[in-house]
């Protein structure tokens, strides 16, 4: 964000992957979803789903310092909101072992729950899916909805493939198994197809309703996997369960306030530019014209050269 303001401002702007410092901020944000990759062979989904909130609490403060924004009281008990959920989510996560061999994935993928669950899954997805096509109906629930049941197989592919490959690094080898590679395009497959619903949400829809919507439905359905199939909360204390939902709750409060109190900015462009329109090949700009009842008049050095042609 912060690299596209100051490449707005130049007299000459150039495109972004250009920017030392837009190259920084993506550098980063792949070295983040490759911790977050990692994260998941190491705790259970149902812990690393709502860290999330995480983010949004950083980018909140770190606005301020970088954009220039205004750290007002909403932000403050956003934050206290949400960190107090992710204490209570660390302290009652579930304690399950996080070893996950090709074999104990195999008959995960078979068990009936996660058939069950799967079935469900895919009727809803294609009745959300018909709605969307054939009805043309882009409602923000119908969108977010998709992404969160596209989410659900992510994480478990996620979680399945980072698991695999921690324990053949630590020497016992999982990556000669047939389930790793289904679970490799099963991730790629999932993912690919969220972003683009989610990237159709972002562009119908304002980042402010789309960010913490979508962070609560992409929570709510990996715990759901995490508990379906990989059976996290079984040994549960009924206690535990319910302060971990408790924290979750707050987190989901703390990342909707946060979210609300952001407003859109809207990067002004003092004209048109034709050439930008599809199907002209103009160049000329139109100016804003205050004494004019119309939006903009061309040059007078333009309408001359009309005139005498």
């Amino acid at each position: 964000k912060c690299a596209h303001l100051r490449l707005v401002c130049q007299a000459e702007p150039k495109p972004c992957y250009r920017s030392k410092l837009w190259c920084c901020g993506i550098a980063l944000l792949g070295l983040a979803e490759l911790g977050t990759f990692t994260a998941y062979a190491l705790a259970p989904i149902a812990l690393v789903a709502p860290l999330g909130s995480v983010s949004v609490i950083g980018s909140a403060f770190i606005s301020v310092f970088f954009l220039k924004k205004t750290m007002k009281t909403a932000d403050i008990l956003g934050g206290t909101l949400t960190i107090t959920g992710i204490y209570l989510l660390v302290t009652f996560a579930p304690n399950v072992p996080q070893e996950l061999t090709a074999r104990q994935v195999q008959n995960y993928l078979v068990s009936w729950p996660f058939l069950v669950y799967s079935i469900l899954e895919i009727l809803i997805f294609c009745i959300l899916l018909y709605f969307y096509k054939r009805k043309a109906v882009k409602h923000i629930m119908v969108l977010l909805m998709m992404v969160a049941l596209l989410a659900s197989l992510t994480v478990i592919a996620v979680k399945a493939v980072s698991s695999m490959i921690a324990l053949s690094v630590k020497g016992k080898m999982q990556l000669t198994s047939s389930i790793f590679y289904i679970m490799s395009v099963l991730m790629a497959t999932s993912c690919a197809f969220q972003i683009k619903f989610l990237n159709q949400a972002m562009h119908l829809y304002e980042a402010t309703a789309v960010v913490p919507i979508n962070f609560v439905f992409f929570t709510t359905s990996a715990i759901i996997s995490g508990v379906i199939f990989y059976r996290e909360f079984q040994s549960a204390a009924l206690l535990s369960v319910f302060m971990f939902l408790f924290g979750c709750l707050l987190s989901f409060l703390g990342v909707i306030i946060i979210a609300r109190n952001k407003k859109e900015e809207h990067l002004q462009i003092p004209f048109i530019d034709c050439g930008h329109i599809p199907g002209e090949n103009l160049t000329g700009k139109i100016q804003p014209d205050s004494h004019c009842s119309c939006y903009g008049t061309l040059n007078k050095e333009d309408n001359l050269v009309k005139s005498q042609s």
